[in-house]
């Protein structure tokens, strides 16, 4: 692949690291200036995954924990777009990993106290490989939303954690998606952080009818923006790519 132009970076589409509302980026802002440290060889250099590494049941969380002939309770979705660079060239061959809330809000993790019962049939994470044009696609349940300790009354919007992992250990990404139409958005901390609306806007999967199943299935459709001035906003790089 060609190197693009070159983007100067935009530091107003990331939200800044310390902001008050979002109460526990006080305690995990950084208290000094960032230095810059030159990569080394085990940083640049990593696994490489192929489709024969995924077994195709990874992407499907309908059925990749349920018993045989049972399925997770909740609204059943397909999460699907592209992996694209910033000149929206598709980004071929990168391992896509999920995990999220079931549809009641609670998350299969022993320090989740929701209460929100647990779904036998709903394991929450997932896995996949973009293919030659960049295309990725799951199948799973929409998360619910739930409570968090934040203020007194804080609500995370539904939404799915994303990871992107390139080509070395030091190349992966993490961010979330959220859900047209849903009035949390607006109301949470995190997402007031961001300063650019369209920032947000880019956080948001969009209905997609054209890819829904129908009786079965709804399609939203999320595309991941990796590189540029106007990529995807990812919570390890608060400060930018």
């Amino acid at each position: 692949m060609k190197p693009g132009p070159l983007y100067q970076r935009d530091r107003q589409w990331h939200p800044p690291a310390l902001t008050p509302d979002y109460k526990t980026s006080v305690s995990r802002s950084p208290q000094y200036s960032m230095i810059s440290l030159e990569t080394t060889v085990s940083e640049i250099t990593g696994p490489v995954f192929g489709h024969n590494d995924i077994d195709p049941i990874d992407k499907d969380l309908l059925s990749n924990y349920a018993k045989p002939g049972e399925s997770p309770i909740g609204e059943r979705i397909i999460l699907h777009g592209r992996v694209l660079d910033e000149n929206a060239r598709p980004i071929p061959n990168t391992l896509v990993e999920i995990w999220q809330a079931n549809a009641g809000g609670r998350y299969r993790h022993k320090k989740d106290t929701y209460l929100a019962p647990i779904d036998p049939n709903f394991g929450g994470c997932g896995r996949t490989i973009s293919d030659a044009d960049g295309y990725y696609h799951f199948r799973t349940v929409k998360p619910g939303a739930y409570p968090w300790r934040n203020w007194v009354n804080n609500w995370r919007p539904a939404h799915i954690h994303m990871s992107i992992f390139g080509t070395a250990f030091a190349q992966r990404l993490i961010t979330q998606c959220y859900f047209e139409g849903d009035p949390l958005i607006a109301k949470c901390p995190i997402v007031n952080s961001i300063p650019d609306p369209q920032a947000v806007e880019q956080l948001t999967a969009r209905l997609d009818l054209n890819a829904t199943i129908p009786l079965d299935t709804i399609a939203y459709k999320f595309d991941i923006v990796v590189r540029g001035r106007r990529s995807i906003l990812f919570e390890n790089r608060p400060e930018g790519n």
